[in-house]
């Protein structure tokens, strides 16, 4: 494990690469020892940073519960990071706009986000975490890579926070009114993401570890096997991964999705310079 001092220097560059916007090299290859570990103390001195700058922290992003992706990333686990009031922005009316300046090579990923009314225990299951989600969404998650080409191992993905960018989340939506039966609703759902009218790519709710559900069931038992992190929180929002695969996205487009079998609404996001 690399020194406490060099973790605090690592989360230093990171926060100024991303205030400046200048891309630099993953810890994995400069630092000997940097493993998943290090990377989540990393991220945690970049939460304490944007803490004491005065962002107010509204939940977790939890990367990589896409099997499918995971060969393409180099990266073989969920990963978790936090997301914050200025990184997550409301399209009440389901669709709106983004700036994509200061993100790093972005893409798109369509998501469900989960709303907690009461903290999660340890050691329970979907099921259980059903009744504790008050309000469910669809929306865009913006992720981004501050290392070139989107190279990096899953330590250097955590400690960035997750690649999280920016969030454009649309109406939430009671969980008892997603379907008759929210349960299969929210596994079995399926989705349509498109870019100015040519649909490029097709998803379902088990794309993500069996389930929305289950990826929030994995994240309950990550946080718990590390005690010095926040654990989950009544009036969280919870994004669980991606549905499909992650696209780049650029100034100009405007990008859609339809869903069936689940009563949320479609998003529509147009992305300016």
């Amino acid at each position: 494990m690399p020194s406490p001092e060099t973790l605090d220097l690592l989360a230093l560059e990171l926060s100024s690469a991303y205030a400046q916007g200048r891309p630099l090299q993953p810890p994995s290859g400069r630092v000997a020892g940097f493993d998943s570990a290090a990377g989540y103390d990393v991220a945690r001195r970049l939460r304490l940073q944007r803490v004491a700058a005065g962002a107010h922290p509204v939940g977790r992003k939890i990367g990589f519960t896409n099997r499918s992706i995971w060969p393409v990333y180099g990266v073989f686990e969920p990963i978790w990071g936090a997301m914050y009031d200025d990184s997550v922005h409301q399209l009440p009316a389901a669709r709106g706009r983004l700036g994509l300046q200061r993100l790093f090579e972005p893409k798109i990923e369509p998501e469900i986000v989960l709303h907690l009314a009461s903290a999660p225990l340890p050691g329970e299951g979907p099921a259980a975490l059903l009744l504790r989600v008050d309000l469910v969404a669809h929306a865009f998650e913006i992720v981004q890579s501050p290392y070139p080409g989107w190279r990096f191992s899953t330590a250097d993905a955590v400690a960035s926070g997750s690649l999280h960018g920016a969030l454009a989340m649309g109406p939430a939506v009671p969980t008892s009114a997603l379907a008759t039966d929210p349960w299969t609703a929210l596994q079995t759902f399926t989705i349509t993401l498109s870019c100015d009218g040519q649909d490029l790519e097709h998803g379902r709710g088990s794309n993500v570890l069996d389930g929305p559900l289950h990826a929030l069931a994995h994240l309950v038992q990550a946080l718990a096997s590390r005690p010095a992190d926040e654990q989950l929180q009544a009036g969280e929002w919870i994004s669980t991964g991606t549905l499909t695969a992650a696209l780049a996205v650029q100034p100009g487009q405007t990008w859609r999705t339809r869903l069936e079998g689940i009563a949320l609404p479609g998003l529509a996001l147009g992305f300016d310079a």
